[in-house]
């Protein structure tokens, strides 16, 4: 594709081009980072990016750039191609969905596929090899369910879904529409739930549901479970990485983002806008408010306020956190002055 032709494409995205300055119109075939790209590869930059200095270096044919004069005025002397943009990483992130198209899925159910009774499959959906669906369940028009994934029964799925091979939906979970579960994903598995007994631990039912609201992207071996009444839910257009478990009667509000390995634990209530980083840990029926950052490895035992940053264990304000651990690494000299204001013993 031209790098005409693609900036053409791009102004019908999101991403809001600002001006622009081609040389030789370039042939762009892939998209590569700054420091790799080479000829006919298109590569961006972001204000204030640390890879700045790589611009005299890159081999890339065309650049997508911030609105940085000083980025502008050196790509022009450097001679690139290179268009300015209100978010050059959006701008990226279009154009790889431009130059790498999905390919389209056979449509119709393949031979290998098991389908149970009275189900409902919507207009173009495809059935990969070996999938399961139990009886009474329902697919949605155009949604891609790939090879080996099984569905149990009375599992409601709408529009637009891709189910990558070999995740597995339990009974009753409900998915809205444009939803992607990678592969590995189990969604509606038993929530841990036992009672104490005399004779040890009595298993509660686990009964109740799951329900991923749209535009909801789930990642490879995450587990989402059910509890043992009511419904574990997740909210529309949040995003969950690979290795997460989120517990029994969870409920996550719109637009969260979750890092790999974070645990969130039974009855937890999560905010909208959440982000938590890699291997946050939320205990049992902790509220987490709207618009809170949990930096990585941090453990939430308490509730936590809308709009707070939070770090360290137990998790306390980040700020905070920096001070004392700024503080921390300074108890090595601190004991050995206190030692050293001990009073000797007399000989």
């Amino acid at each position: 594709m031209l790098f005409s032709q693609l900036l053409e494409t791009l102004k019908l995205g999101d991403a809001i081009l600002k001006e622009y300055k081609i040389n030789d119109d370039p042939n762009i075939n892939e998209g590569a980072s700054i420091e790799k790209a080479i000829e006919n590869q298109i590569s961006f930059l972001e204000k204030g990016s640390y890879l700045t200095n790589k611009l005299e270096e890159t081999k890339a044919s065309a650049l997508l750039l911030p609105n940085d004069e000083m980025l502008i005025k050196q790509a022009t002397q450097l001679k690139f191609s290179w268009a300015i943009f209100e978010d050059p990483r959006l701008a990226f992130a279009e154009t790889l969905d431009l130059l790498n198209p999905k390919l389209s899925p056979y449509i119709g159910v393949h031979k290998t596929a098991v389908i149970g009774e009275n189900v409902i499959l919507g207009e173009d959906v495809s059935i990969g090899a070996n999938v399961f669906i139990g009886n009474n369940s329902k697919i949605g028009s155009k949604s891609i369910i790939h090879p080996g994934v099984v569905i149990y029964e009375k599992v409601k799925i709408g529009k637009n879904n891709e189910l990558h091979s070999n995740c597995v939906i339990h009974s009753k979970s409900i998915l809205r529409d444009n939803c992607i579960v990678h592969a590995n994903a189990v969604i509606g598995s038993e929530g841990f739930g036992f009672v104490p007994t005399k004779k040890g631990w009595r298993k509660m039912p686990q009964t109740g549901s799951v329900v991923i609201e749209q535009d909801v992207e789930i990642g490879c071996s995450t587990t989402i479970d059910r509890p043992a009444v009511g419904e574990t839910r997740i909210g529309a257009g949040t995003k969950i990485d690979n290795l997460v478990q989120v517990g029994h009667g969870v409920h996550i509000g719109k637009g969260c983002a979750m890092a790999s390995q974070v645990g969130i634990a039974g009855g937890a209530k999560i905010g909208n806008g959440v982000i938590l980083a890699g291997q946050v840990g939320i205990a049992n029926r902790v509220k987490v408010g709207d618009n809170v950052i949990a930096s990585s490895k941090c453990g939430i035992t308490k509730d936590v306020p809308s709009g707070t940053v939070v770090s360290g264990f137990p998790a306390i304000p980040n700020k905070l956190w920096l001070r004392c651990y700024a503080s921390f690494k300074k108890l090595p000299e601190l004991v050995k002055s206190i030692q050293e204001m001990k009073p000797k013993k007399a000989t």
